[in-house]
């Protein structure tokens, strides 16, 4: 593959996870992320367009406002390189492809989603809808996943998060599941199909019990149960055929 393509896969990747970064602030908060321009949170100074160079200014800055000299958050250049290293990896997998645009594109939902649920418990519908429509979006172009696959996966995975509310509030006589993650759960469908979102409830189960569940006992934290959806849904993107694959050869070895 051309190197090149990979240089503007990764150039592209930063520039959005900046973006993403105002998203994970000001979305969880009601705020536009348009206007205003991004300012310093502590002495409210406008950042200028050069201190705003994904990784680049964080480290010509030493992670230090220019105005007031407080600390600059070590997530801003850790998202920024994280989508930018989702972009390259997608490039890499599927080359320049509908397939590599969609799933940079879910994966970077995934990992805003994840964010937002630890630091606020709350998943923003402009994640959790506006993805909803652009798997849907993506099914509908010649070259990507069968629109009714897409469809169904979004039906199936907003009913059976819902159902798993409905039991768990009827069991516990409270509240288990927040309409967030269900939303969520259609937008996953929509990326990786009706097996696809099945599989993904499964894994995020699976890893919220091992690894938040000794703490909610301990705690009585809630869990934020859209981190581990956002897990179980990119090991579905990533190895979810395998896994389904494997899941049915050793039911069809056990028959």
């Amino acid at each position: 593959m051309n190197g090149l393509v990979l240089v503007y896969a990764a150039l592209a990747g930063l520039a959005i996870g900046s973006f993403l970064n105002v998203c994970v602030y000001r979305l969880p908060a009601g705020l536009s992320v348009v206007t205003p321009r991004s300012r310093c949170p502590r002495c409210e100074r406008s950042i200028r367009w050069y201190e705003n160079i994904p990784v680049a200014s964080y480290i010509a800055l030493r992670g230090r406002c220019r105005g007031c000299g407080g600390r600059i958050s070590l997530q801003y250049p850790l998202v920024e390189l994280a989508t930018g290293a989702i972009w390259v990896a997608m490039v890499a997998r599927f080359g320049p492809t509908l397939a590599a645009l969609s799933g940079a594109v879910f994966l970077t939902l995934l990992l805003g989603i994840a964010l937002t649920d630890a630091r606020e418990y709350i998943i923003p519908d402009e994640f959790s809808v506006g993805g909803l429509l652009l798997g849907l979006a993506f099914a509908a172009l010649p070259g990507g996943m069968p629109f009714l696959c897409a469809a169904a996966g979004a039906a199936v995975g907003f009913g059976a998060l819902y159902l798993v509310a409905v039991a768990g509030q009827w069991l516990l006589r409270k509240e288990a599941m927040g309409g967030g993650d269900i939303k969520m759960m259609a937008m996953v469908g929509a990326f990786v199909g009706p097996w696809g979102a099945l599989l993904t409830i499964f894994l995020g189960a699976l890893l919220g019990t091992l690894i938040f569940g000794p703490i909610t006992l301990f705690t009585k934290r809630l869990v934020p149960f859209g981190i581990f959806l956002a897990l179980g849904a990119a090991v579905t993107h990533g190895w979810g055929d395998e896994l389904i694959r494997w899941y049915w050869g050793l039911l069809s070895g056990a028959g």
